[in-house]
């Protein structure tokens, strides 16, 4: 058989017998480990993925209407449901390790739940956290202080403002309150048990310094004790606004639009519009649980509204 001819043969049969050719490799559908590191001065701040949960922003957001909301979103390539972050946020001072809001745990679906497997990945275990500070007592920022019936951060102490322990851990008040929202008190009050009973659980009132570099600033109105808590080191500054806001795509572009279950629409509107405008014209850090993960950037004024700059991914080296 002449060269030419063989390898005119050759080829066909590759072609015909497509046995000879490698198999396609199938889909893995994993993420990476959620967890994302930057220095704020000297302090280590991690910021830890919990999981995604899927949120009807048009149902759930006020002062606005449906059709805006789609608009809004469509502008980021965003349909609704908008699949929205559950983040946490470690900071290691160098003498202590605190964690800001610990997800939902088990409490809020198969996606949720990644937090204690997410600080491990990061280099950390549950037993060297020295604090959780709670911004709020929403199941999916306390959540996961509890795995089963026991403490998740077995030797932590956990802080949250005392108007938000008085309103959640009340039995009076989830007596009083319509039944569909009864399991909200409950889920809070089973979190905070294991806590309580240890003695480990320590409110706060208002403003307050709870170690040297992170502060409690009170940002009320999303629920009765909602907190900012602001991280500071070597003249950096990160603020962590727990639910300040939600839906990153339209509450930057009107900041007056509102959460329908925040406690106070209207206090909680004030102080979004605050912490907006205080962060675009300082221009520190921030960082907010349901922002797209890590959730960690900056703020600037728009023509309307605001522009959020996300973080500039640093390897750390």
């Amino acid at each position: 058989m002449k060269m030419s001819n063989r390898i005119a043969w050759c080829l066909a049969l590759t072609v015909a017998v497509p046995l000879c050719a490698p198999a396609a490799a199938p889909p893995v559908k994993t993420q990476a480990p959620g967890y994302y590191r930057m220095m704020l001065g000297d302090f280590e701040v991690t910021a830890l993925l919990d999981g995604t949960m899927m949120l009807p922003a048009a149902k759930l957001l006020g002062n606005t209407t449906p059709a805006k909301v789609e608009e809004l979103l469509a502008r980021s390539y965003l349909q609704d449901p908008v699949e929205t972050s559950a983040n946490a946020f470690l900071i290691n001072t160098g003498s202590k390790l605190v964690l800001v809001d610990t997800g939902g745990g088990a409490l809020l679906g198969p996606k949720m739940g990644g937090l204690l497997a997410n600080l491990r990945a990061a280099g950390y275990q549950p037993e060297q956290v020295d604090e959780v500070y709670v911004t709020h007592m929403h199941a999916d920022h306390v959540g996961g202080l509890t795995a089963g019936d026991q403490p998740a951060f077995p030797n932590a102490i956990v802080r949250a403002d005392q108007a938000e322990a008085d309103f959640w851990l009340n039995q009076a008040h989830m007596q009083a309150a319509p039944e569909e929202a009864k399991a909200s008190y409950e889920k809070a009050m089973a979190s905070l048990k294991p806590y309580v009973a240890a003695g480990r659980f320590k409110p706060f009132t208002g403003d307050a310094e709870l170690v040297p570099g992170i502060r409690a600033l009170a940002s009320h109105g999303h629920t009765a004790g909602h907190t900012t808590y602001v991280v500071e080191s070597k003249g950096q500054r990160l603020a962590l606004w727990g639910d300040l806001m939600h839906v990153a795509a339209v509450q930057f572009a009107d900041p007056s639009v509102v959460m329908n279950f925040d406690a106070d629409t209207k206090a909680a509107a004030i102080a979004r519009q605050a912490a907006f405008a205080d962060a675009a014209r300082q221009g520190y850090w921030v960082a907010a649980a349901h922002l797209p993960f890590p959730g960690i950037g900056h703020l600037r004024a728009g023509v309307t509204g605001y522009v959020w700059v996300p973080a500039n991914y640093s390897a750390l080296r």
